[in-house]
């Protein structure tokens, strides 16, 4: 694997790490603002003019074929990168106890994923093809289908409460809010700018831009932010075979969504 081959992990190296529409541009921006908090004012703020997948950049993107990674080597430290890979696939250097590696990562009710990845995979279908309907992608969800591995390959806590959450992350990234910050409320004000309703509402992140060599513009990481949306798209038996199949997946490990 290119990654065991030739990416040189850094102890302070900071790997975002994900499922597809999981919230990956909300824990991005988050940590991003965690991390770079002293470095810039909010009121002129790299989020304001930069989408979070330019701030972070996608680990897979930059380990190229043949073992060149000159982009992800000239980054400084701390490196802050995303991942969709499961934990399970990084070399044991980089998650082993001796390494100083930190992994940050998200998770979400199943059901929602179900429609968040249905509407991203139309937005990004070819138009001469029929768009897909939420039966089939319902059927391929279950299944496990998946370009980055079956979902149930991703489970960690479920982080609710915002404000909890960044602080959590920050001291888990050995950089936590001083008593002054939190009298400044630099925690509230890292919600606000990371929250939905800011970042989608940002100029950049309303434009039909693409990054790179992707097909993927801004505008299609923004749709709802919403928790429960699911309600309003799949039947009371799809939404029963998903918890069942949720809950089989999960037992092992005494974790629930519900």
């Amino acid at each position: 694997m290119l990654i065991d081959d030739h990416f040189k992990p850094q102890p302070t190296d900071i790997i975002i790490t994900t499922s597809p529409k999981c919230g990956t541009t909300w824990l991005r921006a988050l940590v991003f603002s965690i991390i770079n908090r002293h470095s810039f004012d909010l009121r002129d703020h790299p989020l304001h003019k930069a989408n979070p997948r330019e701030l972070v950049p996608f680990f897979e993107a930059f380990i190229h074929k043949g073992g060149s990674t000159p982009f992800v080597d000239g980054i400084p430290s701390p490196r802050l990168l995303s991942t969709h890979l499961p934990y399970s696939l990084f070399p044991t250097r980089m998650i082993d106890d001796t390494s100083a590696c930190h992994f940050v990562y998200i998770c979400r009710d199943p059901r929602d994923v179900l429609v968040a990845k249905w509407h991203f995979a139309n937005k990004l279908r070819p138009k001469e093809l029929p768009p897909l309907s939420l039966e089939e992608t319902f059927d391929l969800f279950c299944k496990g289908v998946s370009h980055y591995r079956p979902f149930w390959d991703h489970y960690e806590d479920v982080k609710k409460e915002p404000l909890g959450c960044v602080r959590k992350v920050a001291e888990f990234l050995g950089v936590p809010f001083t008593p002054e910050e939190e009298n400044k409320e630099f925690v509230e004000q890292i919600v606000k700018q990371c929250s939905f309703e800011s970042m989608s509402s940002q100029y950049v992140n309303k434009l039909d831009k693409k990054y790179r060599q992707s097909s993927i513009s801004n505008s299609d990481f923004f749709r709802k932010g919403e928790v429960g949306d699911w309600v309003n798209h799949l039947s009371p038996q799809m939404a029963e075979n998903l918890d069942q199949i949720t809950e089989q997946k999960l037992q092992h490990i005494g974790f629930n969504f519900y």
